[in-house]
């Protein structure tokens, strides 16, 4: 199915969010410095407060340090241990805490997995039932070893994850922006040519949550469908990596092939 058709095209879930929206996303004019970063955050703390990020390399790194900007607590872990966490943690400061995989699926109100792909199966499953889960993941073979059904394009990282945790509420998220650019390419919302990120999912909700969130950090929102079109998102596609506009984000993904 193309984007921005049916059910699980964009605009029929930006439709259904809309009637179901519970965050609210502050006015352009509350923008203000917070560590070094552009902030939505007015001041007001989310209606959900802590993000457990499970990963903590370049982007799990970014991560914290842009959730806590826009007033998010935030549990970050990685493989070996908190303790190895030490300097992420003072150099952010206040919000944020160095704990294990298990302890940051548990105290999240949101989560987010960002580990290579060949790591899923070390992500706790329990903690994160009915949870909203962010997959920033993107499949590098390089990295991860061949995977069949996503070589095929029979699957997605995305789907992958849900498979996985199949009583979560997984969406695509952060995957087709570099790191570094997390924290500085964000600007007020209404601002001409602003920066869009994309995001797919199966759960409205959990687009809402991705829409609110790249809001408060400076980013318009692309819904591609659900997961089974989130391959639209990933590395070597057209709508991966560079900025982009939400209109040309959207143009991209609609021409993207499954297969190289």
């Amino acid at each position: 199915m193309s984007p921005g058709t049916g059910d699980r095209g964009e605009h029929g879930l930006v439709r259904r969010i809309r009637r179901a929206r519970l965050l609210h996303p502050p006015p352009a004019e509350d923008f203000q410095r917070n560590t070094g970063m552009r902030s939505a955050f007015c001041g007001l703390r989310p209606v959900m407060t802590t993000i457990g990020i499970i990963g903590a390399g370049h982007i799990g790194g970014q991560l914290a340090r842009a959730f806590t900007s826009i007033g998010y607590d935030v549990a970050i872990a990685n493989s070996r241990g908190p303790e190895t966490l030490a300097d992420l943690v003072a150099e952010i400061g206040s919000g944020v805490r160095a704990v294990t995989a298990e302890e940051a699926a548990s105290l999240a109100d949101i989560a987010v997995v960002t580990v290579p792909l060949k790591a899923l199966k070390d992500i706790p499953v329990e903690p994160l039932a009915g949870k909203i889960v962010l997959d920033t993941n993107n499949y590098y073979f390089e990295r991860d070893g061949h995977i069949d059904a996503l070589d095929r394009g029979e699957a997605t990282t995305s789907g992958l994850l849900q498979q996985h945790l199949p009583t979560s509420k997984v969406a695509k998220a952060f995957n087709n922006i570099l790191s570094a650019q997390i924290t500085t390419d964000g600007t007020p919302e209404g601002t001409p040519d602003r920066r869009a990120l994309g995001t797919a999912s199966d759960y409205p909700e959990a687009i809402e949550v991705v829409t609110d969130i790249y809001n408060r950090l400076g980013y318009d929102t692309v819904v591609v469908g659900g997961l089974d079109q989130s391959w639209r998102l990933e590395r070597d596609r057209p709508g991966y990596g560079t900025r982009q506009t939400a209109d040309e984000m959207r143009a991209n993904v609609e021409r993207a092939n499954r297969l190289p």
